[in-house]
Formats: C-alpha cells, structure tokens, sequence
C-alpha cells in the first residue's frame, strides 16, 4: 500500500522502518530533512510538504508533539487534508486531548475523508521489539481497512470505540504508567533507605508479584551508571502527557489525585534540574527528600 508519514522523531524514525519491511512504499515530511535522511537511504520516499505525502498516499500518519503541531500539518492548503483523495484515511498517532482530534476529525469529515485517532502505547524500546499496541477511534470500516498496515507497527491493535476515545485511553494508560513508575522509584527509596542495597530492591521487585513490562526495561535505570543519555521519555515530554491527564480529569469531573502527586514529582525533578532524564529518575528526587543525597 501507499503510505505516508508525517512527522519522524524518535518514534516516527522507528515505525517508518516496520512499515517498509512489511512491503509498504512510504512518503514522508518532517520539519527538519536531516531527520529524514537515514529513512530515505533506507528507501522512503521524501515529500516537500504533508500535502505533497498524502497526495501520493492512500493512508497517512502523524505522530507528533501536540494538539498546535497536528493542526499545523493536518489543517489548511499545505495541510494533510488538502492533499487526501475522498475516502483516504489519516491516522494520527500523537497523544493529544481528545476534544482537540474530533475538531481535526470533523475538518476531515468536511473534505469527504476520513480521520482516526490512533494513539501508540510503547517506547522505543517496544515499538523496536515489536510489542508496541495501538488504540484507535473512529469510524469502524475505515478501522477494518487500516487494520492489517497498523499491525505492521504492532501486534496489539484495538479499536476503543468514536473519535477521541482512543486519545482518551491513551492518556488514561500514560496516567497509570506514570504513577506505576514514580511508585517504584518510592518503593526502592524506601527500601535503600532501611538499608537494602539498589540492585538487590530492583531484582527482589522483578522477580515480584508486582514486575511490570515497564518497570522490567525502565527499572535498570536507576543502577549506577545506567541513565541512557538519550532518555525514552525525558521530564517534560512525561509531564506533558500528565498534564492532559490532569485537564481531563478536571473537565470530566473524574478525580485523578495519585496523577496530581505524581505531577509533583516531576516538578521536584524540575527543582533539582534532573529533569533532562528519563523520568525515572524520580527515585532521586525520594532520595534526596530521604536524606540520602
């Protein structure tokens, strides 16, 4: 299939790659052509515009930084939309507040084509191992027809039901992520802090009841040494998910304070100016309140 992708960050610049190993031809856009340079000598195809992408595109896909960026390439004479065939399909992949995607879904709707939210949950490292999951929102046949080039990305693709809910489940995931991880850096603080050494608390809670799949390749982090230079989601890109989590809460009425506890960890980090890490690195932030930096 034609296929297009605008948008090749991190994720983009690894997802291009699955999409052309199953037999897809891609056209991409970024901001930065440097991004794209790698992709191309592997064999996308470079558009100088995401209209120029979708021209040449039977579907397209977005994942970018929020709500303003998918405007700015989705809407407008230079935009996604103006470029997509009748009946063409845009998927956008980035996390933004779910009200914001229908208003870019119902511009679609206008043209005579079709938008799905379609939101990734992973990092790198499971989109690069092939365990990465997809949620989707919007018209269900359009659904069926993405359906086998979004398992191309991952094996796990789920439609959650209208436009919107798909970013809607996302940023409930991101919620549980988030505290799942800043409940970790606390459990293993509080264990240092009875005496237990770091890597005897991380191994005794990977072999627990309570390992996850995020903690299993987060959770090493923190041992010595082991902060990645370039983190899988550094402070601000984690609160920047927080932060939808929290509006949402506040606009739906839904409480959500083990998200505004967690908020606050990361703004600690902020304080300490750790906050360039991946945002594990809230395990120092319980130190250093511990009395133990």
């Amino acid at each position: 299939m034609r296929l297009g992708f605008v948008g090749l960050g991190a994720m983009g610049q690894l997802i291009v790659p699955r999409l052309m190993a199953a037999g897809h031809a891609v056209t991409g856009w970024n901001r930065s052509r440097d991004k794209a340079v790698t992709l191309v000598e592997a064999g996308m195809l470079w558009a100088d515009s995401p209209r120029a992408v979708a021209e040449q595109s039977e579907i397209v896909f977005s994942i970018v930084t929020d709500a303003k960026a998918v405007k700015a390439c989705a809407l407008g004479p230079d935009g996604i939309v103006a470029g997509l065939k009748k009946g063409g399909i845009y998927i956008d992949m980035s996390t933004i507040e779910p009200d914001e995607s229908r208003s870019v879904a119902a511009e679609f709707a206008k043209a005579g084509s079709i938008m799905l939210d379609g939101p990734i949950s992973g990092s790198p490292v499971t989109v690069t191992a092939g365990n990465a999951s997809v949620m989707i929102g919007g018209d269900e046949a359009a659904f069926e027809r993405a359906k086998p080039v979004l398992l191309a990305i991952g094996p796990k693709v789920t439609r959650i039901g209208g436009n919107g809910l798909a970013c809607q489940m996302k940023i409930a995931v991101n919620l549980l992520l988030m505290v799942e991880v800043i409940a970790f850096g606390e459990a293993v603080a509080l264990a240092e802090k009875g005496g237990v050494s770091r890597e005897a608390a991380l191994d005794a809670i990977l072999k627990s009841v309570a390992a996850s799949p995020v903690i299993g390749y987060r959770g090493p982090f923190i041992l010595e040494g082991k902060m990645p230079e370039v983190p899988l989601a550094d402070v601000t890109l984690q609160q920047k998910d927080m932060m939808l989590a929290l509006n949402l809460g506040r606009r739906l009425g839904s409480p959500v304070p083990l998200a505004a506890a967690a908020n606050e960890m990361m703004n600690a980090c902020r304080g300490l100016g750790i906050d360039g890490n991946d945002f594990v690195v809230a395990h120092r932030v319980y130190r250093k309140l511990g009395g133990q930096e």
